[in-house]
């Protein structure tokens, strides 16, 4: 569901995306895989079972003074909510629609997207807030600003990796493919 295939052509780092001619995960390098997370707006190791964590620790009130008390931890935590307020699971799910077996998609997908609202739901409790950003009002207004514009090249990039993964050779798709690449990492002000 990520471009991470089309991420391993990109001529950018001394290293190729992959340790070995596979595409199994564990011979995947870290840096394009999460780079592909983010491509796809789901963000992923940047929150993945951090809302089963929070959600299982039962002395709340300790976990709050936590939030508050221990700079680390707050951190953390707002690094966290960064990533999720980056994050979109409306155009992650038109990522996922890349692939193929809707079994396997819905059932991976559904797992993600689960524990997104899970954890942007555990987050809020813990930051005592009502939405995500909304003890950080400069970052959320920077954020809202740039996502209405980030959208269209998610859609287009979505739309140009379907053509490339059907067969499609016109090099302006590749070109394309890349150059969205590009624009969604820089607009995102991160790479992964």
């Amino acid at each position: 569901m990520t471009p991470i295939a089309e991420i391993a052509g990109l001529k950018i780092g001394s290293r190729p995306a992959s340790r070995k001619k596979s595409d199994a995960i564990e011979d995947l390098r870290a840096i394009p895989w999460v780079f592909s997370w983010a491509q796809a707006r789901v963000m992923l190791p940047g929150w993945y079972g951090v809302g089963q964590a929070l959600a299982g620790f039962e002395d709340r009130a300790l976990l709050k003074e936590m939030t508050e008390a221990w700079p680390l931890f707050g951190a953390t935590l707002a690094n966290m909510e960064m990533v999720l307020a980056k994050s979109d699971m409306a155009l992650a799910a038109r990522y996922a629609e890349l692939v193929e077996d809707a079994g396997l998609r819905e059932r991976v997908f559904g797992r993600i997207r689960d524990d997104w609202h899970l954890t942007r739901d555990q987050l809020i409790e813990v930051t005592s807030q009502t939405r995500l950003l909304e003890k950080h009002p400069a970052l959320d207004a920077s954020i809202r600003l740039r996502l209405p514009y980030i959208e269209p090249l998610n859609l287009l990039q979505i739309e140009l990796i379907k053509r490339n993964r059907a067969g499609e050779e016109d090099a302006r798709v590749r070109e394309g493919i890349l150059l969205s690449i590009n624009a969604i990492a820089t607009a995102l002000r991160n790479s992964g």
